[in-house]
């Protein structure tokens, strides 16, 4: 492999393209796509016919899948700790986590401390980790490598997220399906014929102007006068946001928990989920986006720092929503992703340059606990990775396989998928 010169330059990120990243990538949405429209703010992407929740054999009815994207690429050497690679201490002389401070260690690997809210998971048997996870070509741009892993689908000339695939195969009748919480755009495993939604928060999906100044719903009834009959586009768009805000209505009235959630924008995110799930209105599949991992600078020390901060906000944001799902955590598996890892070796600036593979972590329903994977081995060189010994396909092929009943193949087309063993019957 060739090494590349590393890619940070300074301050909290360092990385102008993933500062500018969640415009372009909604503006290259609306662009491919057919439509994605804004009614207040909920978005719906209008291309196709609407698809409802999957009841697969196997799994509970009703399985969901949420997809929580560590934005900026995530350090995996940080969240789970290779502490039996002598290579890790060597590189990292000055943000290495101690050996004796790890949680469920095991004679490799140990969760950071900052992960505790998550032990009970873990004790249960009900978190998995899955090391030296990404994607099967070296790819340091955050653009181009969340674009690869989101599309899922190499060479292809069609802009179809995964996960639009995925919602392609689960049969029903809900616009409320396919759900992007937290943001105003809906993320590229989302893009293409089959209509999704996203809002920033649940208490924010309306319609603009259905408020206390239209006190009659005249803007509502002028909106389905003027597109309730249109074949147009526009016309579709309009009138799947008008239905899906509508089909919200049973999960507002859910109680609202979002004070046991850390107060943070995916403690924000992760309350509404589960406040829309607990509502039964139809959802299957979920994307969140979380954090800002291009720690390039200052990564931090277990007390303080950009790490603690981030892997807390991600452990305590989790634990809360499983708490928060009562007994439909039985129902719902919960993934994470990140578009690639950081280096091996810090930086003079006590922080981690663009490496290649990361950590996968895995929780919930149908999850086979413990530490997955095949360790490639660490060098201590300034340009050394983690390499790639599990492509993230086959982990997400594997979590499909078993809680849904859609083909991966068809998901992840021309992929084989190697076994993982972090999902149960897999």
């Amino acid at each position: 492999m060739t090494a590349l010169p590393p890619t940070g330059a300074g301050g909290p990120c360092g990385c102008p393209e993933y500062a500018a990243l969640s415009r372009r990538g909604f503006l290259r949405g609306l662009g491919t796509t057919g439509l994605a429209w804004s009614v207040g703010s909920a978005v719906v992407s209008t291309a196709g016919p609407v698809a409802a929740a999957s009841s697969p054999d196997g799994a509970a009815p009703g399985s969901v899948l949420v997809v929580l994207s560590l934005r900026g690429a995530a350090d995996g050497l940080s969240l789970v700790v290779p502490h039996g690679d002598p290579a890790y201490y060597a590189a990292r002389p000055s943000i290495a986590v101690p050996a004796e401070r790890l949680l469920a260690r095991d004679g490799f690997f140990g969760l950071h401390p900052a992960l505790a809210p998550l032990l009970p998971l873990w004790q249960a048997g009900r978190l998995a980790t899955v090391h030296a996870a990404g994607l099967p070509v070296v790819n340091r741009s955050h653009f181009a490598a969340m674009e690869a892993i989101e599309d899922a689908d190499p060479g292809s000339p069609e802009r179809v997220g995964w996960l639009n695939r995925l919602l392609g195969e689960l049969p029903g009748s809900s616009p409320l399906q396919g759900l992007a919480a937290g943001g105003a755009a809906v993320p590229t495993s989302l893009f293409g014929p089959e209509p999704v939604m996203g809002f920033r928060s649940l208490e924010s999906a309306g319609i603009a102007g259905n408020d206390k100044w239209d006190p009659a719903g005249a803007r509502v009834r002028s909106l389905e006068r003027m597109w309730g009959a249109s074949g147009t586009p526009m016309g579709r768009a309009f009138r799947s946001a008008m239905q899906a805000v509508g089909d919200l209505e049973p999960a507002r009235r859910q109680p609202d928990r979002r004070t046991s959630y850390p107060d943070d924008d995916l403690g924000g995110a992760l309350a509404s989920v589960a406040r829309t799930l607990r509502g039964d209105v139809g959802v299957s599949l979920v994307s969140v986006d979380h954090g800002d991992w291009d720690m390039h600078t200052d990564v931090g020390t277990l007390e303080r720092g950009r790490m603690r901060r981030e892997a807390d906000s991600l452990a305590r944001s989790i634990a809360a929503f499983f708490e928060d799902l009562g007994p439909l955590a039985d129902r719902v598996t919960l993934v994470t992703i990140s578009e690639f890892g950081r280096r091996v070796a810090e930086n003079s600036d006590r922080g981690l340059d663009h490496g290649w593979g990361t950590v996968m972590m895995l929780a919930g329903a149908g999850v086979r606990g413990g530490y997955h994977g095949t360790w490639p081995g660490l060098r201590s060189s300034a340009d050394a990775d983690l390499g790639v010994t599990t492509d993230y396909r086959s982990v997400l092929a594997e979590v499909v396989a078993a809680r849904t009943d859609a083909s991966p193949a068809v998901v992840f087309p021309g992929f084989r998928r190697e076994r993982v063993g972090a999902m149960l019957g897999q």
